[in-house]
């Protein structure tokens, strides 16, 4: 059981990735850019990572999940990771833990937080 919801997660996270990837090369023919939200902020990696602490409890420290029903962080797309926080936040995507997670986060934060988990090996 554990194995196939790991196969199906890798499958998502490998879809999400395409997806993004496609996104971004469809707006670069277009001749546009893709946004990274309303303010393109540039992630501190070591600043992310001690604000992750928080995270760590359901995403592994490492970005690494140990229960399947929680996504593995690490190696995810850094604007996948800002944009689903920022969602998270504003409650455009719903769910009960992350909602108030994210709630608190400022601009910066998600940066940071996207910019450390994209950095990781997963």
């Amino acid at each position: 059981m554990a194995k196939t919801l790991t196969k199906k997660w890798n499958l998502v996270r490998t879809v999400q990735s395409l997806s993004v990837a496609l996104v971004g090369a469809f707006a670069l023919t277009q001749g546009q850019t893709m946004s990274l939200g309303s303010a393109a902020l540039v992630g501190d990696i070591q600043a992310g990572e001690r604000k992750s602490v928080s995270c760590q409890a359901c995403h592994g420290p490492k970005g690494i999940s140990a229960n399947p029903i929680w996504p593995n962080l690490a190696g995810q797309q850094e604007v996948y990771l800002a944009n689903t926080l920022r969602a998270y936040r504003s409650g455009q995507r719903k769910d009960p833990l992350m909602g108030p997670m994210a709630a608190g986060l400022s601009d910066q934060d998600i940066a940071d937080l996207a910019a450390y988990y994209a950095s990781l090996k997963p």
